[in-house]
């Protein structure tokens, strides 16, 4: 069991960030959220106070409760900072090897020899970040899902050295969140990433090959399967561009099953990346609300 008093440090104030710290403050802890851009750090803290305040008027937590995670929830812009007693660090600075070792390294010089570094990535490997640290057996994965107060799943990602003692602390931390975990050895697109990537791709490939227009294929995983968005929906919500980058991946790692349909290489091309730049496999207006009958039919684009 997790007790109040242990700290939490989270390095990165971007959108994951942002919902990282606002899961372990709303739930009692004291949470250090730490960037070097000040600018960032304020739009951080903002959003969190957004979501608790929202979260009153929700009736899904009291006045007071708001008040004490506010008060919980802390902001530095320099890692050296970081109290030294720090139980749990998870970082969710930009998705570059090099830039994610810089951060556990500078980490690992400030925190006891007991604290575990996490590292949100899901595309990365957590046993090369970790392969720069004198203490790989404490550093885990910790893939948190968007939007962060609203999912409940924690991927746990074991590296080559991840100790049982660090797994754990892990699963007894994600507990304390009210979030379920589970375990996965480290592999390429890890369980969701791939799995997601899969079905996207075989959606595209049956609407290339007219067996259905886009809303029907996405009605069909939303009222035959309960899936919240179809494929396609989700696509266009999380961006061809980033959907391609990591079918590319796969396909490069995992073989041929996952190479990329042509009609996202042709969108991606196109510039039809999805919601961000209002025309993906649906339009979108100017407020991102989706345009009513704008769903591609089959081969045409």
């Amino acid at each position: 069991m997790i007790e109040k008093t242990n700290k939490v440090a989270v390095v990165g104030s971007g959108l994951m960030g942002t919902g990282i710290a606002h899961a372990f403050a709303s739930s009692g802890y004291p949470t250090l959220l730490i960037d070097t851009n000040p600018e960032a750090l304020a739009r951080a803290e903002k959003s969190i106070y957004d979501i608790l305040d929202g979260g009153v008027v929700k009736g899904k937590m009291s006045e007071t409760q708001a008040i004490e995670a506010k008060a919980l929830l802390s902001t530095a812009t320099d890692l050296a900072q970081t109290p030294a007693d720090t139980s749990l660090l998870v970082e969710t600075v930009s998705e570059k090897l090099n830039i994610k070792q810089k951060v556990v390294k500078a980490a690992e010089s400030v925190l006891n020899a007991d604290t575990i570094i996490a590292t949100n990535t899901s595309a990365l490997s957590v046993t090369e970040i970790a392969s720069v640290l004198e203490r790989p057996e404490r550093v885990i994965g910790m893939h948190f899902f968007n939007p962060v107060h609203k999912m409940k799943l924690v991927e746990l990602v074991l590296a080559i050295a991840t100790n049982e003692e660090t797994i754990a602390a892990s699963r007894d931390w994600c507990e304390a969140l009210g979030k379920t975990s589970i375990l996965v050895n480290e592999s390429p697109g890890l369980t969701t990433s791939r799995m997601s990537a899969m079905l996207g791709n075989e959606a595209m490939w049956m609407l290339q090959e007219g067996t259905a227009s886009a809303e029907d294929i996405d009605i069909a995983l939303r009222m035959g399967f309960n899936h919240p968005m179809g494929p396609l929906e989700l696509g266009d919500l999380t961006g061809w561009d980033t959907r391609l980058s990591v079918l590319q991946y796969l396909h490069s790692t995992l073989g041929e099953k996952f190479r990329p349909c042509p009609l996202i290489i042709k969108m991606v091309a196109a510039g039809r990346y999805g919601r961000k730049t209002g025309h993906g496999v649906y339009q979108y207006d100017e407020t991102g609300k989706r345009i009513s009958g704008s769903g591609l039919k089959g081969s045409a684009l």
